[in-house]
């Protein structure tokens, strides 16, 4: 996939069908229209997805502030799902303030030499987001291109947005966060050395640091499943700060895999999460956190047989 970030200049050799939006999440509607870009491939149309840099370094506030996943997670999904081209484009005041048609125009015809364009159904584009579907159809009467306006995926008779998707998280319903994005909600990263806390109890872990502007679900334990070596591996997955050994102050996720021995320092996981069980505490001894850390694990098997 060709991958262009940090220029508003872009430039396709051939016809293309686009999409546009924010894509956060890559959640079932996000999927939808992906879908319908990538079907003019039979025509010979090269896939593209324009979207938005998403900026880490901003002042993080609430749930709006952060991201379902992060750039390079994205990256790699809509990679794998096919498509050619993904376009993030910083949003400088040079595209902000362009009138809808002069973006139609520059943009969609001029550099991307679009011939299809799939969005949703609340679109908006241009400065102060003026220009609607209506208009984009119009425009593409006269510009030549193609304008197909995709029907809202539903769930529990709400429209999936990225903002369902971050209520859910926010309250630790992890299964209707799967639902609404089609696959299981993750973390990824590289393993780092902990304080080794869990090797001292005998229950060795897998520490990963997420970067700030990932949205994580409340602090507490889940059941989880990560991939290595092409191997599913259950486990329980602590997010938060670790409180009975003295705390972090940085949030982590910190992994106990099961039926797993191995080195993985230095690796790359993906860590999916299946279930919420319990909020993070404080222990008032390390002896009383191994034996609670037990319970999990016993809880977390028992969830794995009923499921299998």
């Amino acid at each position: 996939m060709n991958y262009v970030t940090g220029t508003i200049k872009f430039h396709m050799d051939g016809p293309c069908a686009v999409s546009l939006g924010k894509f956060d999440g890559l959640h079932r509607g996000h999927q939808k229209l992906i879908g319908r870009v990538l079907s003019g491939k039979q025509q010979g149309f090269a896939s593209v997805i324009f979207t938005f840099e998403k900026n880490p370094t901003r002042m993080l506030s609430g749930l709006s502030g952060q991201n379902i996943m992060t750039n390079q997670e994205r990256r790699e999904l809509l990679e794998h799902a096919g498509v050619d081209h993904l376009l993030e484009c910083p949003f400088v005041p040079e595209l902000s303030h362009m009138e809808p048609e002069a973006f139609v125009r520059e943009v969609l015809v001029k550099q991307l030499h679009a011939v299809f364009v799939a969005v949703g159904e609340d679109f908006r584009f241009g400065y102060r987001r003026k220009g609607d579907t209506r208009l984009l159809r119009a425009l593409g009467e006269q510009y030549g291109y193609q304008v197909e306006v995709v029907e809202k995926e539903k769930s529990h008779g709400r429209d999936i947005s990225s903002t369902y998707v971050r209520e859910a998280l926010h309250e630790g319903n992890i299964p209707l966060a799967n639902e609404l994005l089609g696959y299981r909600y993750f973390v990824s990263g590289e393993v780092l050395h902990g304080r080794q806390i869990g090797r001292t109890l005998g229950l060795p872990t897998t520490n990963l640091l997420p970067p700030e502007e990932k949205l994580l679900p409340p602090n507490g334990v889940y059941l989880t499943k990560t991939l290595i070596d092409d191997e599913d591996y259950y486990g329980i997955t602590n997010i938060g700060y670790k409180p009975t050994v003295g705390g972090e102050t940085h949030k982590g996720v910190e992994t106990f895999l099961f039926d797993y021995s191995g080195d993985l320092y230095g690796r790359q996981l993906v860590v999916e999460f299946v279930e919420f069980e319990r909020p993070e505490q404080k222990f008032k001894s390390l002896e009383e956190l191994k034996a609670r850390i037990l319970s999990d694990v016993h809880w977390g098997k028992s969830k794995i047989y009923v499921k299998s």
